[in-house]
């Protein structure tokens, strides 16, 4: 693998390809569990974390799987490897597995990581299916974060609320009150506040998109053909 797929690979999950913003893949999990970063965060990590064991799982076997059963086989690979994670957060986090909940072993069903099976893993070889799914676990995780810290300052006006559940009680000096004595904005908690927040998201990454494209249409019709 050169150094430019390595690239390419990244800015897929991260920008050009980014599953929260661009697919519209896994809302599920987005829209309910990004009302805190670290809610969010985790669950992203958790997913990215399946991901990359799914896409080194299933890579080298896909000649070996008949078309007809691949997706049952995808499948049972994915439930597997999402048990494994489950189990690990159990024994290690266990608030924090908690609070989670049923989005854990959900995370078999996200058409994220099935989807990104088929159209990349199923083809490619295991390093790059290993990183691709890494790299788009990460975009997702970016969402999250970002759609989680809006939605806790605005909700709680905190950052960081229930990091205690991943670093224990030491880390409850850690949250950060960004509006001191603010007495919360529900519609920021609730669904709602998950759609309109997303729903900024993804409008400013297209403004992003488009600016930068006009200003290369501009560049090019500027530029001195040469002779």
């Amino acid at each position: 693998m050169t150094t430019q797929e390595f690239k390419d690979i990244f800015r897929n999950g991260l920008w050009k390809q980014n599953t929260g913003l661009v697919q519209l893949l896994g809302l599920c999990p987005i829209l309910a569990i990004s009302s805190s970063v670290v809610n969010a965060v985790s669950l992203g990590l958790a997913t990215a974390i399946v991901m990359a064991m799914t896409g080194a799982a299933i890579a080298p076997i896909r000649t070996f799987v008949p078309k007809e059963i691949r997706i049952a086989v995808f499948i049972l690979i994915i439930a597997a490897l999402v048990t494994v994670v489950q189990f690990m957060m159990n024994a290690y986090v266990h608030g924090l597995y908690v609070v989670l909940g049923i989005f854990i072993p959900l995370i078999t069903t996200n058409c994220i990581v099935l989807a990104r099976v088929e159209a990349f893993a199923s083809k490619q070889p295991t390093l790059e299916s290993a990183l691709d799914g890494f790299a788009m676990g990460l975009g997702l995780t970016a969402v999250l974060a970002v759609l989680g810290g809006i939605r806790e300052i605005f909700g709680r006006g905190t950052l960081l609320n229930g990091i205690d559940l991943v670093f224990g009680e030491v880390a409850k000096s850690w949250v950060i009150h960004v509006i001191p004595n603010y007495h919360g904005f529900l519609l920021a908690i609730l669904p709602p506040g998950a759609f309109i927040s997303l729903g900024l998201l993804i409008a400013t990454r297209n403004w992003i998109v488009l600016r930068a494209e006009n200003k290369a249409k501009e560049f090019s019709s500027t530029a001195i053909p040469a002779v």
